[in-house]
């Protein structure tokens, strides 16, 4: 039997005929994710070509031997922890779980929710063990593939995908990340191709080099200790947090706490929020201030961090008093602004001179190199804290850094989170004292 050729029609550029404008609507649908096509539509283009060529091969008298693999895609019970997740696009709930489709919106309709809400429903598909698919969706109305995963643990009014979903949320810096915020992979070039969202469920030691990761890849939801970011494209993956996030159970109150008014502070103040101002004052840098505390009586303690925080922003005069206003208030809260320097010979501090001023914790990190990596290791080299230099010191942080800087403060007496070995002014301060 021959096997029948077919052309494609292609209709013409200025007919204005019912056929023609939809031949130019189905074909624009159809076309590549590159090109401006939507992926889901791209998949199942290619779906339908596939499909048609076995047909075609089947009339033929030929046996078939299946349909085509996938690029990328490994069978179900493939143990490889990298991405397989294709997604659809945005969209209504749908199924049992949608109340609804929702109203077109330019401005993303956010809901309140907390940590351990985002969590509490993260685990429930983690348990329910919820098959992935890019075209079905579960009981809840969520489509059951990363990006609905996310949808559903933030509790979005429908179902996003990995371009979408940054609008939900407020960028942050890996070092932020706490439970219920994400890592988010978007490929524009193709989103077909390694874009890939997971769920921040907490680290997983001090090294901060591993975390607990809740997502939607195949065969079903998991809970996986994780590498930062991924296992592939690691740095390409951003650190997100929901716009909608409360305080309560499991929620963070250094970072949704909204200025409790300047009534709060000064002499005679005593409240919890002395007590959190004192603690974030110290995170940035204002440890050296507090000889006992932070506390909730206001004390001289947190009048000179503030005062050295809010100079440390460029301030002068009246808006460097001492006493935290809402803009203070707002860059400790959400982590911005600069951090309090190092001490430079002030009396009571070890005597040191000639201390240089700490650049912010932000310069030592996975992927930075600058001028500042590189001094830090020449300083730990000449305190004989270099043993882990196979190579260098050099600009680009690496593990040997890492490892050198937690040695360092292990020699301070200091555990935990205070010898992760990423330096912080104080960690700063002692080294070039």
């Amino acid at each position: 039997m021959t096997v029948p050729a077919f052309e494609e029609y292609v209709p013409a550029v200025d007919c204005t005929c019912a056929g023609c404008a939809v031949q130019r609507r189905t074909a624009a649908t159809g076309l590549p994710t590159r090109y401006g096509g939507h992926p889901a539509a791209h998949g199942a283009r290619r779906a339908m070509v596939l499909v048609t060529a076995a047909g075609v091969v089947l009339s033929g008298g030929v046996a078939a031997a299946g349909p085509a693999p996938v690029p990328g895609a490994g069978p179900v019970s493939d143990p490889s922890p990298g991405p397989d997740s294709p997604q659809g696009g945005p969209g209504p709930l749908r199924g049992s779980g949608a109340s609804g489709p929702p109203a077109a919106q330019s401005v993303p309709v956010l809901r309140e929710t907390t940590r351990a809400d985002i969590i509490n429903r993260a685990k429930k598909w983690v348990t329910a063990q919820v098959p992935y698919s890019m075209d079905k969706y579960w009981s809840d109305g969520y489509r059951q593939d990363c990006s609905g995963y996310v949808s559903m643990a933030w509790n979005l009014a429908g179902n996003e995908w990995t371009g979408s979903l940054a609008t939900y949320g407020t960028r942050i810096a890996r070092e932020e990340l706490q439970p219920g915020d994400i890592l988010l992979f978007h490929n524009p070039a193709d989103p077909t191709k390694g874009s890939h969202v997971t769920i921040f469920g907490g680290w997983t030691d001090y090294t901060h080099t591993h975390y607990t990761a809740y997502e939607q890849t195949k065969p079903h939801t998991r809970k996986q200790t994780t590498p930062m970011a991924y296992w592939t494209n690691s740095g390409n993956y951003v650190a997100y947090r929901y716009k909608g996030l409360t305080t309560g159970s499991g929620g963070s109150t250094a970072t949704t706490t909204p200025f409790p008014g300047a009534g709060s502070f000064g002499a005679g103040a005593n409240n919890a929020y002395v007590t959190q101002l004192g603690k974030m004052l110290v995170d940035r840098g204002g440890k050296r201030f507090y000889k006992v505390g932070p506390g909730p009586a206001w004390s001289s303690a947190d009048r000179l961090a503030t005062e050295a925080f809010q100079k440390a922003q460029g301030w002068k005069g009246a808006e460097a008093d001492g006493i935290p206003g809402p803009d203070t208030w707002s860059l400790l809260v959400t982590g911005k602004g600069h951090d309090i320097p190092a001490a430079t010979g002030t009396a009571g501090q070890s005597g040191s001179t000639g201390v240089p001023a700490f650049p912010g914790r932000g310069y030592f990190r996975p992927g930075q190199s600058n001028s500042h990596v590189d001094r830090l290791g020449k300083q730990l080299v000449k305190k004989g804290y270099g043993k882990y230099y196979l190579v260098g010191p050099g600009p680009v942080w690496t593990e040997a850094d890492r490892r050198n800087v937690e040695a360092f403060q292990k020699a301070q007496g200091w555990k935990g989170t205070e010898a992760d070995g990423y330096p912080g002014p104080e960690t700063w301060r002692r080294l070039f004292a």
